[in-house]
């Protein structure tokens, strides 16, 4: 038996200790039953392995982009989320100005986040060297790796260390099993950026600084045992010395204060076999603060008291929606993906607490205010998810965002759109009860003050579409352009729902302007090559123009020709219109899924691929739902399927999501396709219907009823819709609306493995549309 082998055979004798430690009285391979068994924070951290899906992004040299999830633990809508970190953060290949610190693929690990952004704590064994450095980094056993609801752990079998992570509102809980050692180290360390650290007694840490957001704010740690020695280290900035690169490294052992760059602090433990070490940290704008919520949160070091009240937080969140059947794959991501939806948006401050404003004053929360939305992402879809699931907690955000509003003067929103528009008057037209002629003022500044967050307004209004320069770039893409198709696209989008609130406020004068406004997006559509193209500042149509290339900010955004075409939600029937009618628009539909994706240039936001077709990024994502328009809704029945099955969880680990999650928006995506429907425009009260992924599956609405979807015949072959029934009448149409089910109700469809051509394919039975069809 070589080396290797011998390795490998440790490893795995190891990896089946862990599991009888970690997981007494449960056999690994018995099928998980509840929803909370199923989810897997882990699901998202890897990226796709099918190079036909991938197309050709990342550049060389790159990682491939994966959801960016965290797998560490969380609580439903709060800010504290810990997780293990296998990618240095000082970083900066690639993925232009994306850092992310966990790769499922990376085979080292490099220590846990915590609350205090850019605080890394790592346990170890013998030696380690002052960071960013970190010979200290350690292989860890994959299948030790386990993460749920709440709570995660693996090993390090070179360190012969279990770690366990869980976590409260607002600190974070470590529990770290040893070996017998006289050399247990535990490293604090503040990363890049000034920071400072003090060691107080012979159990407790604090300090201030770190890289983030927040990184100004302070810390502090405690330990369950006391240590019998401890230090401080920095590293100062390197500099040159006669052309080579100089570190001046500073490890200073008994010192209990330290301040630079890469500051921190490590605690020396003697341990016996098995013994444990727990951590509890957590942040606040004062030491004082900190230590008062570590003590309101965490009085005790009672870590698995803390794990199951996590979980039990999860599995009330979870079980707003039951399934039956599926694969257990099928089960597992849904709940995985659910469970990511509810992670955001995050809780800033609970009622009753001090925060910070928009405006930069202290303000006193008279509710749960919450972080901002953002609208690019989650306004096309979580935003709906969340009113369904969370009525009370979605008032929340609407206060927090009409407050934010307030305190700053616009309306937030997120590069090209105001989309927040759609989770208003979606919310409004779903029986939500708010200030909304409040709002509207808000809405209606930003999308007429040129001064405001709307980029190129000013031309807009004056023309109705944005240029773009035109730039030489054999090798797109260009990030310094105007996006003027994207930002036209999306703005005559908002403006059709602002048309829509006006008219619901009973003001006619702006409806007619905004409505005018929607139609917008014809500007930008090049009736003579059958796509929206770029204008220069005269108008001319920029040339050389290649839909099959893709652009990130030159006309178009994140996004090629092809996949920015379908950017008109508002207006399905419209583009319709413009491109000839039912027959050729679904002719259009086929050439784009069936096209292969071979550009000359890289965007790395686009991956994971049907054809031209991208589900990683959000520009085209609601494209496989427009065959319901088209009259053959059985390919929309097709694709969701498809996109369900390849372009999620298809790598080897089972874990690949397409593109980033997006703080929920491609997990969202996930959630309500799996149910049968998606928002293909949030702002209307409409939902399009796909395939039902599942036999039966019982949303648990706020307002107490129950919504239940029933697919007969179901399976992995029966994809096609033969016949449905809504509320116990005949459905001949493929999408529903709120008001249907909004006092709960039944959807019942009979499944098959071949199309019904007949099935909500006539004229009539589309979703409703800006547009009348073109006689």
């Amino acid at each position: 038996m070589n080396i290797y082998s011998i390795s490998m055979l440790k490893l795995a004798r190891c990896s089946a200790l862990f599991l009888l430690l970690v997981l007494p009285g449960k056999n690994p391979a018995t099928a998980a039953e509840s929803p909370v068994d199923y989810a897997n924070p882990l699901v998202g951290t890897a990226p796709l392995a099918e190079t036909e899906l991938i197309g050709n992004a990342p550049p060389p040299g790159e990682e491939l982009y994966t959801g960016f999830t965290m797998p560490g633990p969380a609580l439903p809508h709060h800010e504290a989320m810990l997780g293990p970190i296998n990618k240095d953060l000082t970083e900066a290949a690639g993925n232009h100005g994306i850092i992310w610190p966990y790769n499922h693929t990376r085979q080292t690990m490099l220590g846990f986040s915590s609350p205090q952004p850019g605080l890394t704590i790592m346990p170890l064994v013998g030696d380690w060297t002052v960071p960013p450095d970190r010979s200290y980094a350690s292989v860890y056993d994959k299948n030790s790796e386990k993460a749920s609801p709440g709570y995660y752990t693996v090993y390090f079998p070179d360190h012969q260390i279990k770690v366990e992570l869980t976590t409260t509102e607002r600190t974070g809980f470590y529990r770290f099993t040893f070996p017998k050692t006289d050399r247990g180290v535990v490293l604090l360390d503040l990363g890049a950026g000034e920071g400072s650290v003090e060691i107080v007694g012979d159990r407790t840490v604090r300090g201030q600084g770190g890289r983030g957001r927040r990184g100004g704010r302070s810390f502090v740690a405690e330990f369950s045992k006391p240590f019998k020695s401890f230090g401080t280290f920095r590293q100062n900035i390197p500099s040159l010395d006669g052309g080579r690169v100089r570190r001046d490294d500073v490890t200073s052992p008994d010192s209990r204060t330290e301040a630079g760059s890469y500051t921190g602090g490590f605690l020396n433990f003697s341990t016996a076999a098995g013994e444990t070490v727990l951590v509890k940290i957590a942040t606040g704008r004062t030491f004082e603060e900190a230590q008062q919520r570590l003590a309101a949160e965490s009085s005790g070091w009672d870590f698995d008291g803390v794990k199951n009240h996590v979980e039990d937080l999860w599995r009330k969140k979870l079980n707003l929606i039951e399934i039956k059947g599926g694969t257990a794959h099928d089960r597992k991501f849904f709940y995985s993906a659910l469970y990511h939806s509810l992670t955001s948006p995050r809780l800033v401050a609970k009622k009753g607490d001090p925060f910070r404003g928009s405006d930069n004053q202290v303000h006193t929360a008279d509710y749960d205010r919450y972080s901002p939305v953002p609208f690019w992402d989650t306004g096309r879809d979580q935003i709906v998810l969340l009113t369904l699931l969370e009525p009370e907690l979605k008032l929340d955000v609407l206060h927090s965002e009409f407050d934010m509003a307030r305190e700053s003067g616009w309306m937030n929103t997120s590069f090209h759109g105001d989309h927040a528009v759609f989770m208003f008057l979606g919310d409004w037209e779903r029986g939500l009860d708010f200030d909304w002629p409040g709002v509207y003022e808000f809405l209606r500044k930003n999308a007429t003050d040129p001064h405001g967050p709307r980029g190129h307004l000013a031309e807009y209004q004056q023309k109705g579409w944005i240029h773009d320069i035109v730039v030489d770039h054999p090798s797109p893409p260009y990030a310094d352009g105007n996006a003027g198709v994207a930002k036209t696209l999306e703005y005559s989008w908002d403006d059709y729902a602002l048309a829509l609130y006006a008219k619901k406020l009973g003001k006619e004068d702006d409806y007619k302007m905004f409505l005018a406004r929607a139609q917008n997006y014809t500007n930008v559509f090049d009736a003579s090559i059958g796509f929206m193209r770029g204008r220069n500042e005269d108008g001319s149509w920029i040339s050389p123009f290649d839909p099959l290339e893709p652009y990130y900010n030159f006309m178009m955004k994140e996004a090629s020709g092809w996949q920015t075409l379908w950017l008109v939600p508002h207006d399905v029937q419209g583009l319709i219109n413009l491109l000839g009618g039912r027959e050729k628009f679904c002719a259009k539909l086929d050439e784009f899924f069936s096209t292969p994706y071979h550009p000359k240039g890289i965007a790395r936001d686009v991956t994971g691929l049907i054809g031209q077709y991208c589900q990683g990024n959000q520009p085209d994502q609601q494209t496989a739902y427009y065959y319901d328009w088209g009259g053959e809704p059985w390919k929309t029945q097709a694709l969701v399927r498809q996109i369900l099955h390849r372009l999620y969880g298809s790598d080897p680990a089972g874990l690949a999501y397409p593109g980033m999650d997006d703080q929920g928006s491609t997990s969202s995506w996930y959630v309500l396709s799996a149910l049968g429907f998606y928002t293909v425009n949030p702002a209307t009260p409409d939902y399009v219907i796909g395939s039902p992924l599942f036999d039966e599956a019982k949303i648990h609405l706020g307002n107490g009823k129950d919504f239940t979807i029933l697919a007969h015949h179901n399976s992995e072959k029966n994809i096609y819709i033969q016949s449905a029934t809504l509320n116990g009448q005949p459905l001949n149409r493929p999408w529903f609306s709120h008001a249907e089910i909004a006092a709960g109700g039944k959807l019942v469809f009979e499944m098959g493995p071949v199309p019904n051509k007949n099935w909500g394919s006539a004229p009539a039975a589309a979703p409703p549309s800006m547009s009348p069809a073109a006689r």
